[in-house]
């Protein structure tokens, strides 16, 4: 809804391409100024050009406390506030069985998917939202509903993220509104390795008939943040086509 989100500035952390990007377009064109992240700045600032007016990109890692809240920082002294928060930004280098990873892969996936929502949600708050109010939304995944082979230590995480959500929600209310998005199998660079081969099987076995795009959940995230979900704290709203329905690929 054109101007819903009027006034208010948001961050997106991972947002250079992908459902983050999708997400940052769709909190713009409802008229919130936006920040986008990427470890590189330059990615940052090339997605925030594609995007153009409202939009503007920031080199942070998501797991860089030091670039994280300089990103912070920033975005409060320059646009005078922080209203809404999009922990977008996620990995997977973990492939395989859960007892063939080694402690590396695990560390990483974990800091990624969950020790950086932590870290950006607790900024967040500190830095603005726990005086002025504002709404968090976790990008999950259906995989943190289900179980699968050779993905498990990245559904554990977003498992984990799900609780995390909800533990955020109880602990910063009534000032902050936590939610998250738990996305199926999309069109996205990180998901690929379950699409890009057979695509067709995949939509196959989708009630909705096709895999998600990145605009599906962006529409999603845009709802949760603005104030049509004003009475909605911890939740997850799952977005996958109908796979958790039946025998889908996760």
């Amino acid at each position: 809804m054109s101007g819903a989100l009027d006034g208010k500035v948001a961050v997106v952390t991972g947002a250079s391409r992908g459902i983050g990007l999708a997400a940052a377009a769709a909190l713009r064109d409802r008229g919130a100024q936006v920040v986008i992240t990427s470890r590189s700045e330059e990615r940052a600032k090339e997605a925030a050009a594609q995007l153009g007016s409202g939009v503007a990109g920031f080199g942070a890692h998501a797991t860089d406390e030091t670039a994280a809240r300089a990103c912070v920082d920033h975005v409060v002294a320059t646009y005078g506030s922080l209203d809404i928060l999009v922990n977008n930004a996620g990995t997977n280098p973990a492939y395989g069985p859960v007892i063939d990873q080694d402690h590396g892969r695990f560390a990483k996936t974990m800091d990624v998917n969950l020790w950086a929502p932590i870290l950006w949600t607790s900024l967040a708050v500190k830095a603005w939202m726990g005086e002025h109010g504002g709404a968090i939304v976790n990008t999950a995944s259906i995989g943190g509903l289900s179980v699968a082979q050779d993905v498990g230590i990245y559904h554990v995480s977003k498992a984990a993220l799900i609780h995390l959500t909800k533990q955020l929600a109880l602990e910063l209310a009534p000032e902050v509104r936590v939610n998250a998005i738990a996305p199926g199998v999309v069109r996205t660079r990180l998901a690929e390795a379950l699409w890009q081969e057979n695509e067709k099987q995949v939509s196959a076995a989708t009630p909705l008939g096709r895999i998600g795009e990145p605009e599906d959940l962006a529409e999603a995230v845009a709802f949760l943040a603005g104030d049509g979900a004003r009475w909605i704290t911890g939740e997850t709203l799952v977005v996958d086509g109908g796979q958790l329905l039946g025998s889908g690929p996760l």
